[in-house]
């Protein structure tokens, strides 16, 4: 892709996922994704029923009566994008490939982020951690993310979500709010994958073609992996060779779901042929709920 042309794509994205922060997102985002902690504002007089764990003892000695501390949510936080850049993410079947759809959904979120106050950052990865971009909160920094997902070229192919995960841990000592946006083409990560969720406040981005699921009726066909390079002829006409690639899907796919459900992390499914922003929506909306049930 010329320079001209990631430029303009760019900028599209930008234009974009700005209009979606401002009309539909912004508020959201705030709801959902409080800051990690809390800041000293003041001190004022206690009252009954106030936590005496906050009595300021200085305070209380100096005016003869108790006083307490008084704390705000400390609102900025730290966003961190963990991008998969391996070699599926440039099939696309419809308009889109997924690594452009993982650039506009990063847009979105980070945009989001910065109208809250709060710094974003960058990991991309194959098999190897790519990039480290650290976590800034400025417009020009936001587009340099978006440019560094569409034009960088990963010196692999393949893809290790554990090596990934167990590199941003070391990196981000202080709890963040991570995105971990992957087709998931990987297995052996549900173990770092659990660490990672207790850790950080993790949001795992599934991205799918509809034509990655679909096989041919009947016919020979050579395949290649696009991670590492293999060519496999399959005879699509016989049925225990149907049943086996479904069988290979299903296992794949019964994988994730568990190492989801057992990591207690959210996950959204984003697809090249569908409107994320419904996705998107339905995402804040669930966290909303979750967030006054816990309340």
């Amino acid at each position: 892709m010329l320079k001209t042309e990631i430029l303009s794509k760019i900028k599209k994205i930008e234009l974009r996922s700005k209009k979606l922060v401002d009309d539909v997102f912004s508020g959201k985002y705030h709801s959902v994704f409080k800051g990690q902690g809390l800041e000293f504002s003041e001190v004022r007089e206690y009252v009954p029923g106030d936590d005496v764990r906050r009595i300021s003892w200085n305070v209380t000695a100096r005016r003869n009566k108790p006083y307490i501390k008084k704390y705000d949510e400390e609102r900025e936080q730290t966003v961190m994008f963990v991008v998969d850049l391996s070699a599926s993410g440039q099939f696309g079947s419809k308009d889109v490939t997924k690594k452009e759809l993982i650039a506009e959904l990063t847009a979105v979120l980070a945009f989001s982020a910065l109208k809250n106050s709060d710094r974003a950052g960058l990991l991309t990865f194959t098999d190897i951690v790519e990039q480290y971009i650290k976590p800034k909160k400025n417009k020009k920094h936001i587009l340099r993310l978006i440019d560094v997902i569409l034009s960088y070229k990963p010196k692999n192919k393949k893809t290790n979500i554990e090596n990934a995960l167990r590199s941003l841990n070391k990196l981000c000592k202080r709890k963040a709010l991570v995105f971990l946006i992957s087709d998931f083409y990987d297995s052996k990560f549900d173990s770092l994958l659990k660490v990672t969720a207790r850790k950080h406040d993790l949001v795992c981005i599934k991205i799918s073609d509809p034509k990655e699921k679909e096989i041919p009726k009947y016919g020979i066909f050579r395949l290649q992996d696009a991670e590492t390079g293999i060519l496999t002829e399959i005879d699509f006409s016989s049925k225990e060779v149907k049943e086996e690639y479904y069988k290979n899907l299903n296992l794949h796919e019964t994988y994730l779901d568990e190492t989801f459900k057992v990591a207690k992390t959210d996950v959204m499914d984003i697809y090249t042929d569908k409107p994320y922003i419904l996705e998107l929506i339905k995402f804040f909306k669930s966290r909303q709920q979750k967030a006054l049930k816990h309340y």
